[in-house]
């Protein structure tokens, strides 16, 4: 949670201030003559392919980084993944043309591919029944990175401008001594050799989950990459909805998304734990998904402010019971000398959603009515609901001695 947390934190850091440094560097570098021989040099299409180019990198690497993991161990690939991104860091904070910012956003996007395997190594650490609060825990020390990060870069900024850079990766560098020293192995990747069991290939795992819909393994990963699209395409379009419907603007949005931020830290670290032990991951899981819905399909229908607030309201705690609880059940239904693959190709699942559902969202938004996106949105989870019906029939009940 603490290599999670401080993570976040650099990735923060630098990810609000990448607008301002490609304003600075529009037409330099090759790629940026490039761009503009291509009339694509605009600064809304510039700051679009950086952000989509660090998405790309982990959504192609996560899987690679989960076999990694399964083949020689967490620890090793999340100390690449760290060094990599205190790379990325250096990088941006002595980029000089269009070109430096894409090789540092490409090089943070492909370490932090290491997502699934953090979230493997928590799986390896507890116990089954226990995976999804930890995993809960895990997303909200990530949240709180998420929060602070910003704050911390802008005020970096005062010490000049390569001040941010070289703090977010004096960060990584003291995150990768924490780890170094505190984070013993969780995976007995020689025992499993040694056993005979053998890593799929990460192209096979992911043609797997298309070619075999109906298994629980790619039923999981299917739900966790529907729900997560229609989160992202919530998120991408709620600015200008709120705007549009209720006047909202530049000064007062920020107040939602903490609204929203704060809502989801207290879920996911103080209620998550209580609420699996009395649902259970499966019906909580769908639980989840039906708030998520509802929250969805409510905004839109919200007649004033308080309306709204409940609806908004709901879309957080939908996806706290959902995501940790999904990811907690893929956790069990694959091999364990494979739990990192899986959770490497459910983050590439997921990468791609998060692609499709904003580009849809601003497409529907724009001609098919600004309510569609969150319809849209609401009718795609509550359709998702039926890949998770069964579910508890692929995962064994803990032992009265583990549940004591």
């Amino acid at each position: 949670m603490v290599t999670a947390f401080v993570d976040m934190l650099g990735i923060l850091m630098i990810l609000p201030l990448v607008p301002f440094y490609a304003k600075n560097y529009l037409g330099t570098g090759v790629s940026g003559h490039l761009l503009q021989a291509m009339n694509f040099g605009g600064e809304g299409a510039v700051v679009s392919l950086l952000v989509a180019s660090f998405a790309v990198a982990q959504l192609v690497s996560a899987p690679l980084w989960g076999r990694v993991s399964d083949r020689i161990g967490r620890r090793p690939a999340l100390m690449i993944g760290l060094g990599a991104s205190a790379i990325a860091y250096l990088v941006f904070a002595y980029a000089t043309s269009l070109d430096w910012l894409f090789l540092c956003r490409l090089v943070q996007g492909a370490g932090g591919g290491t997502v699934g395997v953090i979230q493997a190594y928590v799986a390896d650490a507890t116990k089954p029944e226990d995976r999804a609060k930890a995993l809960g825990w895990l997303s909200a020390a990530t949240n709180a990175g998420v929060a602070i990060g910003p704050v911390i870069g802008s005020w970096s900024m005062g010490l000049g401008p390569h001040a941010p850079g070289i703090t977010a990766a004096l960060l990584s560098a003291v995150n990768m001594g924490f780890a170094w020293k505190y984070l013993t192995e969780s995976h007995d990747a020689a025992k499993a050799k040694a056993e005979g069991k053998v890593v799929t290939k990460s192209t096979t795992a992911l043609k797997r989950v298309l070619s075999h819909p109906g298994e629980p393994a790619s039923r999981l990963i299917w739900i966790y990459s529907i729900t997560m699209g229609a989160f992202q395409a919530m998120t991408t379009t709620m600015a200008i909805f709120l705007a549009w419907k209720f006047g909202i603007t530049e000064k007062t949005i920020g107040f939602f998304f903490t609204y929203v931020g704060i809502i989801s830290v207290i879920t996911r670290a103080g209620i998550l734990g209580k609420m699996v032990d009395h649902f259970g991951e499966p019906r909580l899981s769908r639980i989840g998904m039906v708030l998520l819905a509802c929250g969805l399909g409510g905004m839109p229908l919200a007649f004033n402010i308080p309306t709204l607030a409940i609806a908004v309201a709901l879309v957080p705690l939908g996806t706290a019971f959902t995501f940790p609880c999904v990811t907690g059940l893929l956790s069990r239904v694959v091999p364990s000398h494979e739990r990192g693959l899986y959770m490497g190709v459910q983050q590439t699942f997921g990468g791609v959603a998060r692609v499709v559902g904003p580009l849809y969202a601003g497409w529907a938004f724009d001609h098919l009515g600004r309510g569609v996106p969150f319809y849209t949105a609401a009718v795609v989870v509550l359709a998702t609901i039926t890949l998770g019906t069964g579910m508890e029939s692929f995962v064994k009940p803990p032992t009265p001695s583990a549940a004591t």
